[in-house]
Protein backbone atom coordinates (compact mmCIF):
# COMPACT_ATOMS: atom_id res chain seq x y z
CA UNK A 1 0.00 0.00 0.00
CA UNK A 2 1.12 2.93 -0.86
CA UNK A 3 0.66 5.98 1.50
CA UNK A 4 2.19 9.80 1.64
CA UNK A 5 1.95 12.05 4.27
CA UNK A 6 2.20 15.71 3.95
CA UNK A 7 3.71 17.88 6.39
CA UNK A 8 4.81 21.46 7.07
CA UNK A 9 1.81 23.51 6.28
CA UNK A 10 0.66 26.14 8.59
CA UNK A 11 -0.38 30.01 9.29
CA UNK A 12 1.81 32.92 7.82
CA UNK A 13 1.80 36.92 6.77
CA UNK A 14 1.92 37.67 3.17
CA UNK A 15 5.26 37.65 1.80
CA UNK A 16 5.74 34.44 4.07
CA UNK A 17 7.14 31.01 3.27
CA UNK A 18 6.77 27.76 4.50
CA UNK A 19 7.92 24.70 3.32
CA UNK A 20 6.08 21.73 2.47
CA UNK A 21 7.31 17.76 2.82
CA UNK A 22 6.05 14.76 1.62
CA UNK A 23 7.40 11.13 2.57
CA UNK A 24 5.71 8.06 1.49
CA UNK A 25 5.41 4.43 2.74
CA UNK A 26 7.47 3.32 -0.18
CA UNK A 27 10.91 4.56 -0.68
CA UNK A 28 10.69 3.36 -4.72
CA UNK A 29 8.10 6.00 -5.04
CA UNK A 30 9.47 8.91 -5.24
CA UNK A 31 12.81 8.03 -6.44
CA UNK A 32 11.14 6.51 -9.80
CA UNK A 33 7.52 7.79 -10.17
CA UNK A 34 6.58 11.72 -11.37
CA UNK A 35 5.60 13.22 -8.40
CA UNK A 36 3.57 16.52 -7.72
CA UNK A 37 1.40 19.16 -5.67
CA UNK A 38 -2.14 19.96 -5.82
CA UNK A 39 -3.70 22.28 -3.85
CA UNK A 40 -7.15 22.93 -3.44
CA UNK A 41 -9.68 25.34 -1.74
CA UNK A 42 -13.46 24.44 -0.55
CA UNK A 43 -16.07 25.22 -3.79
CA UNK A 44 -12.86 25.35 -5.78
CA UNK A 45 -11.30 22.76 -8.47
CA UNK A 46 -7.97 21.19 -7.81
CA UNK A 47 -5.34 22.70 -9.28
CA UNK A 48 -1.66 20.71 -10.04
CA UNK A 49 0.63 23.68 -9.50
CA UNK A 50 4.18 21.79 -9.98
CA UNK A 51 5.27 18.67 -10.73
CA UNK A 52 8.75 16.81 -11.46
CA UNK A 53 10.29 13.78 -13.11
CA UNK A 54 12.57 11.40 -11.87
CA UNK A 55 15.37 12.88 -13.39
CA UNK A 56 14.43 16.09 -11.82
CA UNK A 57 12.36 18.13 -14.90
CA UNK A 58 9.81 20.74 -13.40
CA UNK A 59 7.07 22.01 -13.66
CA UNK A 60 5.08 25.02 -12.01
CA UNK A 61 1.78 26.38 -13.08
CA UNK A 62 2.25 30.32 -14.15
CA UNK A 63 0.21 31.08 -10.34
CA UNK A 64 3.64 30.10 -8.36
CA UNK A 65 6.26 30.35 -10.97
CA UNK A 66 8.77 32.05 -9.81
CA UNK A 67 8.03 31.94 -5.91
CA UNK A 68 7.78 27.85 -5.67
CA UNK A 69 10.30 25.35 -5.96
CA UNK A 70 9.81 22.01 -6.23
CA UNK A 71 12.27 19.22 -5.73
CA UNK A 72 12.99 15.47 -4.36
CA UNK A 73 15.42 13.93 -1.90
CA UNK A 74 15.86 10.40 -2.59
CA UNK A 75 18.03 9.34 -0.17
CA UNK A 76 15.48 10.87 2.58
CA UNK A 77 12.47 9.85 0.71
CA UNK A 78 10.78 13.45 0.58
CA UNK A 79 9.29 15.54 -1.86
CA UNK A 80 9.74 19.09 -1.00
CA UNK A 81 7.87 22.27 -1.65
CA UNK A 82 9.73 25.16 -1.19
CA UNK A 83 7.42 28.28 -0.92
CA UNK A 84 8.19 31.58 -0.75
CA UNK A 85 6.60 35.38 -0.82
CA UNK A 86 3.12 33.59 -0.35
CA UNK A 87 -0.33 35.60 -1.09
CA UNK A 88 -3.59 35.12 0.47
CA UNK A 89 -4.69 33.57 -2.75
CA UNK A 90 -2.07 30.91 -2.58
CA UNK A 91 -4.08 29.91 1.07
CA UNK A 92 -5.40 26.12 0.28
CA UNK A 93 -5.43 22.34 1.64
CA UNK A 94 -1.66 21.01 -0.47
CA UNK A 95 -1.64 17.70 -1.55
CA UNK A 96 1.56 15.54 -2.48
CA UNK A 97 0.35 12.94 -5.71
CA UNK A 98 2.28 10.13 -6.82
CA UNK A 99 2.37 8.51 -10.27
CA UNK A 100 0.39 5.27 -10.27
CA UNK A 101 3.25 4.01 -13.17
CA UNK A 102 7.13 3.87 -13.09
CA UNK A 103 8.64 6.76 -15.16
CA UNK A 104 10.18 5.78 -18.28
CA UNK A 105 10.63 8.82 -19.43
CA UNK A 106 7.99 12.11 -20.79
CA UNK A 107 6.34 14.58 -19.17
CA UNK A 108 3.75 13.94 -16.49
CA UNK A 109 0.30 13.01 -17.09
CA UNK A 110 -2.06 14.64 -14.20
CA UNK A 111 -4.53 11.66 -14.84
CA UNK A 112 -1.86 9.45 -13.42
CA UNK A 113 -1.15 11.24 -10.70
CA UNK A 114 -3.53 8.18 -8.60
CA UNK A 115 -1.96 8.21 -5.08
CA UNK A 116 -2.71 11.35 -3.12
CA UNK A 117 -1.89 12.26 0.63
CA UNK A 118 -4.19 13.80 3.10
CA UNK A 119 -3.29 17.18 2.55
CA UNK A 120 -1.44 20.08 4.75
CA UNK A 121 -3.44 23.36 5.14
CA UNK A 122 -1.59 26.61 4.35
CA UNK A 123 -2.97 29.89 5.35
CA UNK A 124 -1.24 32.86 4.04
CA UNK A 125 -2.99 36.76 5.28
CA UNK A 126 -2.60 39.69 4.47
Amino acid sequence: EVILVESGGGSVQAGGSLRLSCTCSDSRIIKNRNMGWYRQNPGHECELISTITPDGITFYQDSVKGRFTISQDDDKNTLSLQMNDLKPEDSAMYYCAADICVWVGGWPDPADFGYVGQGTQVTASS
